[in-house]
């Protein structure tokens, strides 16, 4: 079978063959891929950057935003039928730490895990893969034109999740509401599509969104953002430091950008008691002049919660699917439109070296229903 694998270190990507995967426990999985999306950590090991291949190789087949067919299962799997679409998680465990023998390896104690297209273990851009029902989420049929959204939008469920479930817990009017989302002023700074996912979710619980970058209003996140409810904010006229001025203080900041100078400057607008969720990155060492006194001053006096989230379990991709389904009710194709720009695999490289302006979400198509 083909796949894309990237020479460790280096921005050397080609198409190689490999055996196709066969079932070797009554709890395997096989699925017949459809497409792949690529993100900026596919990007990054394009390029040369963060990646581990297998023991004993120099090459990593990449390729985490997976979605397929389920074309054979073992005798034991019952979560999957044959001809379901489905996807498949990302991360393994250290088989060590508690949290990984819960299969919550998104909370790793050791650091040991792999990640399938990322470290230590091939990754989902080829014709087949194989693995464990306990990795496996059926998606229903009518989510096949966005199901490949699964797993980056799990990423978002987590960190919101993770937020709410902090406030309901230390907060005592929260638990006197349905939703603590619900009509609460909430930032996502940065509209990739893990932003703009974000964004979704929190239009889901009924949150005011306002969305902060710096695109032209009239580009294409903007007015995907625009059509669902939310507002835009373009950075270049509203200055990190001077959000709060612009839309008050906001009960939840979710960060997407990556960018550590903004990250930081962005804690001026959180409200009283308000919690803040970092997905994004940063990549570099440059130093950051940080007015360090105030901003602990600020955390502490106004009950603030800064959480970093990354990855995500088996629930949190059950809750995207959910959610999809629901935001297909609402919003019909838009959501589609997320997915901008789709590339044979045989046009992997232009895939995974290019980004045109317009692109929101780019997908690698390895073959159709």
């Amino acid at each position: 079978m083909k796949a894309i694998a990237n020479l460790t270190g280096t921005s050397t990507l080609h198409l190689l063959d490999r055996p196709e995967p066969t079932l070797s426990a009554e709890d395997e999985v096989k699925l017949k891929v459809l497409r792949v999306g690529i993100c900026g950590t596919d990007r990054e090991e394009a390029a040369g950057g963060r990646s581990r291949p297998p023991a004993g190789q120099n090459e990593l087949v990449i390729g985490h935003e997976m979605f397929g067919r389920v074309v054979e299962i073992g005798k034991s799997v019952t979560r999957v039928a044959l001809g379901d679409l489905a996807v498949f998680t990302v991360r393994r465990g250290c088989g060590k730490c508690l949290p990984c023998l819960m299969n919550r390896s998104d909370m790793c104690q050791t650091g040991e895990y792999t990640e399938r297209g990322i470290w230590g273990l091939d990754g989902y851009q080829t014709e087949y893969a194989l693995d464990k029902e306990q990795y496996i989420v059926r998606v229903p049929p009518d989510l096949e034109p966005v199901g490949v959204l699964t797993e980056p939008l799990s990423v978002a469920e987590k960190a919101i999740d993770e937020s709410v479930r902090l406030q309901v817990a230390r907060l005592p009017d929260a638990s006197a509401t349905l939703d603590w989302l619900y009509g609460r002023p909430c930032l996502v700074a940065g509209l990739g599509p893990v932003g703009l996912l974000a964004a979704l979710i929190l239009r889901l619980r009924g949150a005011q969104v306002y969305g902060l970058d710096v695109v032209d209003a009239d580009s294409a996140r903007p007015k995907w953002l625009e059509h669902i409810g939310g507002q835009y904010v373009d950075g270049r006229q509203v200055p990190a430091d001077q959000v709060d001025d612009r839309l008050g203080r906001l009960d939840l900041i979710f960060e997407a950008t990556g960018v550590a100078s903004l990250e930081f400057n962005l804690l001026d607008a959180l409200a009283p008691n308000g919690v803040y969720v970092l997905t994004g990155i940063p990549g570099g060492d440059r130093p950051l002049d940080l007015q360090g006194a105030e901003l602990i001053r600020g955390l502490v006096l106004k009950n603030q919660v800064m959480l970093g989230s990354v990855n995500a379990a088996r629930d949190h991709y059950q809750m995207a699917v959910d959610d999809l389904l629901h935001a297909r009710l609402l919003w019909g194709d838009h959501v589609t439109q997320l997915i901008t720009n789709h590339y044979p695999y045989s046009d992997f490289d232009t895939a995974l070296h290019q980004h045109t302006a317009d692109e929101i979400k780019a997908v690698i198509e390895w073959g159709s229903l």
